[in-house]
């Protein structure tokens, strides 16, 4: 190129490069010496003679030499050729620009690529945001990074990922905090960026050093708005301490801000993720609990030989509060027990469960039924006071030798003898519920029994109460109707007989319903 400038003005072009301590050939041979520095354009001795040396327009530090012969035609020549190597040695530069933008643009571009196969292969948060902090703060520079989320529970950002620090005895940052730089970036869902070199430019921080005070830092909110709904921030994105120069550039925001976005729809799926997870695991238990709450109910087999009974017990959540146990007590005898917790649920459950392992060991141990539940009150008085909880129970003893059903009856409604022809006879109440009842205010009843025609009908609450989409309750007497009209057959059949006419009535159950139906 200088050659061909050379010959434009028939002469010799060189350029030079100021290096901080002297002119330095750059282009057009070294001719062993170097000019001194003018003050402005203008003729330079050297040692092969005088030359024309001016600057290169606004590109400091280049100087462009002419030799035309005379020192009129080397200005001259210096005139037509100086314009012409500024703009290409503008043009090179520019090119070195744009050949560093690009590389900057791919490593970016490549950034966002990595970050999105991270966030399409993992399902733990945590492990994602592991990577994203290295790869991230590798690409812009910053020795420190960390991912913060939002925690709506207990109303705070919590750090779920860190480089260039522990995370051990980091404490949550609660998102009023006025005085976390973070807190403020979630509050306001803004960038916010710190240039120490701008004096206008403070840090949020106003309860002492927090490991970034007087060094540039960098604060991005993780947003995610799912389609049709507002924008909100889930989390904060931080980085500090950045290589080759104290501050973060309008590229690095933009960046970090793109990043920013894809970890926001990451966050929001792996939440969606682990609450489905949970409930998947909360829906096993569940019903884990339903089988094993069921399975502490006898059979019916139990009593085989020596009374027909069937019974249904169906909680209104996966677990309840209904519960029935029957017993041989010799003889041909057979102790029967029906009752309802006042609650369902795990606390009634619970409950349920102790008085299914106290009742069969005070039946086989009491001779009345009065004596039994007397019993199972003292054994269950602590408990039933610390719960504030009590239940209604029935128990009767039926005896073929005698012909006589002998019961005791702590506040349960509906027992009922039905009898081979004619009304059903209640079997009043003796006592208060336990748990309401006092030590010896359990009282028991005798009432004849016809062997293998009678049948002894117990049903919880939520079965008659149960509404249908008028708001009418099922009700006692619809049952009672349904049980007379089916008296002659099986315990099964009776069973079977309520249960359908009661889920074709529509009714919609909010308690646990039992029934049970036995015959002696």
């Amino acid at each position: 190129m200088l050659d061909g400038l050379g010959a434009l003005v028939k002469g010799r072009v060189r350029l030079w490069r100021f290096d901080g301590r002297g002119l330095k050939a750059a282009g057009g041979g070294d001719p062993g010496w170097s000019p001194t520095i003018p003050r402005a354009a203008g003729p330079v001795p050297t040692p092969t003679g005088s030359v024309w040396l001016a600057p290169v327009g606004n590109l400091e530090g280049f100087w462009v030499e002419v030799d035309a012969g005379s020192e009129e035609q080397s200005r001259w020549g210096a005139d037509r050729v100086v314009p012409i190597v500024a703009a290409l040695l503008d043009a090179e530069r520019q090119r070195g620009f744009i050949a560093e933008e690009l590389a900057s643009r791919y490593q970016e571009i490549d950034l966002l690529y990595a970050i999105s196969e991270i966030l399409g292969q993992t399902v733990r948060l945590e492990e994602a945001t592991r990577t994203i902090v290295r790869e991230v703060s590798a690409v812009v520079g910053a020795k420190r990074a960390s991912i913060m989320v939002f925690d709506d529970t207990a109303q705070v950002l919590r750090t779920v990922a860190a480089r260039g620090f522990g995370m051990e005895g980091l404490e949550p940052v609660p998102v009023d905090d006025q005085c976390s730089v973070a807190a403020k970036v979630y509050r306001e869902q803004r960038t916010i960026v710190h240039d120490p070199g701008e004096t206008d430019e403070v840090p949020g921080d106003c309860a002492g050093d927090r490991g970034y005070k007087g060094r540039a830092y960098l604060s991005v909110p993780i947003c995610y708005g799912a389609h049709g709904s507002p924008l909100r921030c889930i989390g904060v994105i931080n980085l500090t301490d950045r290589i080759g120069g104290d501050r973060f550039t309008p590229g690095d925001r933009k960046l970090v801000a793109a990043v920013a976005n894809q970890i926001g729809a990451a966050v929001e799926n792996a939440r969606l993720i682990e609450r489905d997870l949970g409930q998947q695991r909360l829906q096993r238990e569940l019903e884990l609990a339903h089988d094993l709450q069921l399975k502490l109910l006898p059979s019916p087999s139990v009593l085989h030989g020596d009374a027909e009974v069937a019974a249904r017990c169906l909680p209104a959540e996966s677990v309840g509060g209904d519960f029935y146990t029957f017993t041989r007590l010799g003889r041909g005898r057979v102790g029967v027990m029906l009752g309802d917790v006042a609650s369902h649920g795990f606390s009634a459950a619970l409950v349920m469960a102790l008085v299914l392992s106290a009742a069969g060991i005070h039946a086989a141990a009491s001779v009345t039924p009065d004596e039994t539940l007397s019993a199972l009150l003292d054994s269950l008085s602590t408990e039933l006071a610390e719960t504030e909880m009590y239940f209604s129970v029935f128990y009767g003893v039926l005896d073929p030798l005698s012909g006589r059903l002998s019961y005791a009856n702590a506040g349960h409604p509906y027992a009922f003898r039905i009898p081979r022809f004619g009304e059903p006879e209640r079997l009043d109440a003796t006592a208060p519920p336990l748990g309401l009842a006092t030590p010896g205010s359990i009282q028991g009843r005798q009432v004849p029994w016809s062997v293998g025609h009678d049948l002894l009908v117990l049903w919880t609450d939520g079965l008659a109460d149960a509404r249908n989409e008028q708001g009418e309750p099922f009700g006692e007497q619809r049952l009672l109707a349904e049980v007379c009209a089916h008296r002659h057959e099986s315990p099964e059949a009776v069973v079977q007989a309520v249960l359908a006419t009661a889920e074709a009535f529509g009714s919609r159950p909010e308690d646990d319903r039992t029934l049970l139906v036995l015959r002696i």
